[in-house]
């Protein structure tokens, strides 16, 4: 090859190289400008509001309606029907009934001492320091803000972990250890996404949240177990009572001890949420940020 074709073929190479390079500048810058925008519109709207309309098209009972967007939903995130009770869309009541729908009793064994309260995705787990935990990179926040309460001091070495629910996933919220539920409080707030996008660029976003906070004591060191509401999500409902709660008036409800038992049903979310897990004990956790992890599953070594 000639000297001036390998200039050419050089000069060639680099412009390709430059042109991929800004492609994906412009690809990040764009990505950066959507997610600034998303969270623009959730500061915006009214957020119950809609929340409210959501709902009330989740409950409708109309066969052929119900039965349509069950179709549609599982079209778009190809829902696991062989683990559920009921396998078949019209044998729900309502999208509601299908979307909090029951699994099957072997579907999610218990398979250690701590487990995963639900199934979903760990955003975050870590130790508390100064009576905080991690949101994101670069966000933490206020246990007791969180909490509606003070932090008992046994709690200061302790470790927290987050799960997000996707739409997709199982939404039951289960306890995951034995125990005894000591008070439960509700706290009404706003109704942001809880997703990764959001929950780095939304300061403390989960102590903004409507949510459920139970308290419980266990041999095996106190917890609590926190259900955090999220947009369009239609309702908190706890397992104690047939309805969510409404977005009104906090609610604190002394539970009396009331003896729970590891795999039990605490609430389930009306539409997708984040549960969070804040223990007395300091724990070793064996499950990383990214991992995808099942109702069950143990969470430490």
């Amino acid at each position: 090859m000639r000297p001036i074709d390998c200039v050419r073929l050089h000069r060639e190479q680099c412009l390709i190289a430059n042109g991929e390079r800004h492609s994906a500048i412009d690809l990040f810058a764009i990505g950066q400008f959507m997610t600034r925008l998303f969270i623009l519109f959730q500061y915006l709207i009214p957020q119950h509001v809609l929340s409210r309309c959501i709902g009330y098209v989740a409950r409708s009972e109309i066969p052929w309606f119900k039965n349509f967007i069950i179709k549609q939903f599982d079209g778009i995130y190809n829902i696991d029907w062989s683990v559920a009770v009921r396998k078949e869309p019209e044998q729900y009541v309502s999208f509601n009934d299908f979307f909090t729908r029951a699994l099957t009793d072997d579907a999610r064994p218990l398979t250690g001492r701590l487990v995963s309260p639900a199934d979903g995705l760990v955003s975050v787990t870590g130790d508390i320091k100064h009576q905080r935990a991690i949101q994101a990179k670069g966000h933490d926040y206020s246990i007791p803000q969180l909490l509606g309460e003070a932090l008992p001091e046994s709690f200061n070495n302790g470790s927290f972990l987050t799960v997000y629910l996707a739409p997709s996933d199982y939404h039951r919220v289960h306890f995951p250890q034995q125990g005894a539920l000591q008070n439960a409080r509700y706290i009404p707030g706003a109704l942001f996404s809880v997703n990764q996008k959001t929950a780095a660029h939304v300061p403390g976003l989960f102590t903004r949240n409507e949510r459920l906070v139970l308290r419980l004591t266990s041999n095996e060191g106190d917890y609590y177990l926190v259900l955090i509401g999220a947009m369009i999500v239609a309702g908190i409902q706890p397992f104690w009572q047939p309805e969510p709660f409404k977005a009104q008036r906090p609610i604190d409800q002394p539970m009396q001890a009331l003896a729970v038992d590891q795999g039990q049903e605490a609430g389930r979310f009306l539409l997708g949420s984040t549960a969070i897990l804040i223990t007395q004990a300091n724990q070793n956790w064996c499950v990383t940020p990214g991992a995808t992890i099942k109702m069950g599953q143990t969470l430490v070594n």
